[in-house]
């Protein structure tokens, strides 16, 4: 009987741990087939933005090349410059953000024509808000036409302000506009030069000098959703506020050839991914449109300065010390950082030479050992910059 009994158990064990085995091999059959499938997907994401990537790059390369057929140098947006055209092509206003200028070019066989069309080049100009630049702007509706990958979340650009606080104490109406245009648009600040393209043209050039007060007017349209995202992913107002003029200057539609996007210059492949699932828990690409918008990019440029400093410069203690690698790190990555400190990219072995320096050797240690001039101006301009930005809003 006791054998029996034994015997049962023995086979009852033997076939639980067969069963067992079984569950474990179709447990690791499913999660090797899920694994699959999501590499699968991945690379198929990845090979559907390449397409769109090459497909945007190839509709941006023949914009421009439409536009040497007018143009010498055919200008496009910088990070720091807006850089828009008419229609057809003849007429284009650069808004330089960081030297506070508007400079429009017009072709015309005639003053007379010039001056028409600087006229209105400029009332658009310090008129016109980003979303209706974003709807009307020539390339961006060539870009439009473009199919997106299921994958890119998409946006619309929000109707905001670009010069028109900066100029006008109010909501300019047509009377206000006509006489500032009229105050600008005369015939002794217009330059002419023969165009090179057009026959029996010129190139007609007009400068305006903005108030000096633009970088603060333009600051106090974000504050808004910089107070909010700032104080959300627990860093210093001033620190994004600094970031963002040291990247963009407050242009709206700055825009690098990385490509980079927006205020912060949000790059969609690296930082944005990261970000993106920080922020949503999806792995998602963004789309060029989605940066334009104002809140989205503050909340990802916020939410990238949050992992960089709680995240991936954890394991530097003192506060001050930490501040200036995530300067440095928005700029040029975390990995860069850390080679300043080791010669390699890794921020584990970088963590503890840090620790033993305090906060003013920190910085100067970057400012002479960062890899890149670049970076080791950004760290200049955003530390002094942080300073102004808490002067002028108190937090």
């Amino acid at each position: 009987m006791y054998k029996n009994a034994l015997l049962l158990v023995c086979l009852s064990s033997m076939l639980l741990a067969q069963n067992m085995q079984d569950f474990k091999k179709e447990q690791m059959q499913n999660f090797n087939s899920k694994t699959t499938e999501f590499d699968t997907y991945k690379k198929t994401q990845e090979s559907e933005f390449e397409i769109y990537t090459k497909e945007q790059k190839r509709v941006y390369n023949e914009y421009k090349k439409g536009l040497e057929v007018f143009w010498d140098e055919p200008k496009l947006s910088t990070p720091k410059n807006w850089v828009s055209y008419e229609k057809d092509k003849q007429t284009r206003t650069d808004v330089d953000f960081e030297n506070e200028t508007i400079t429009i070019e017009a072709i015309a066989k005639s003053q007379e024509e010039a001056k028409q069309k600087l006229q209105l080049a400029l009332a658009k100009t310090i008129t016109i808000d980003t979303k209706t630049l974003q709807d009307s702007d020539p390339l961006e509706l060539k870009l439009k036409k473009i199919k997106k990958p299921s994958a890119v979340v998409d946006a619309q650009v929000k109707a905001e302000p670009i010069l028109s606080t900066v100029i006008f104490e109010k909501t300019p109406s047509q009377k206000d506009v006509k006489e500032y245009v009229q105050k600008y648009v005369v015939y002794d600040d217009i330059k002419a030069k023969k165009s090179s393209k057009i026959e029996d043209a010129k190139v007609y050039t007009l400068n305006v000098t903005l108030p000096k007060d633009t970088m603060i007017k333009r600051s106090k349209v974000y504050y808004a959703d910089v107070k909010e995202h700032a104080q959300k992913q627990k860093i210093p107002i001033s620190l994004v506020f600094a970031v963002m003029q040291t990247e963009s200057s407050f242009n709206p539609r700055a825009r690098s050839h990385i490509p980079a996007y927006g205020l912060m210059q949000i790059v969609p492949k690296t930082a944005g991914i990261d970000t993106y699932n920080f922020l949503y828990n999806e792995k998602k690409l963004v789309s060029g449109t989605y940066l334009y918008n104002s809140t989205n990019n503050i909340t990802m440029g916020s939410a990238y300065l949050h992992i960089l400093y709680y995240r991936y410069l954890k394991d530097i203690k003192d506060p001050t010390s930490r501040l200036y690698c995530t300067i440095a790190a928005y700029n040029t990555g975390a990995g860069n950082v850390a080679w300043a400190f080791t010669k390699t990219y890794n921020m584990k072995k970088a963590a503890p030479l840090i620790n033993e320096k305090k906060p003013k050797e920190v910085y100067n240690k970057l400012l002479k050992d960062l890899r890149f001039d670049e970076p080791k101006h950004y760290l200049k301009r955003v530390s002094s910059r942080m300073g102004s930005y808490h002067k002028l809003y108190g937090i």
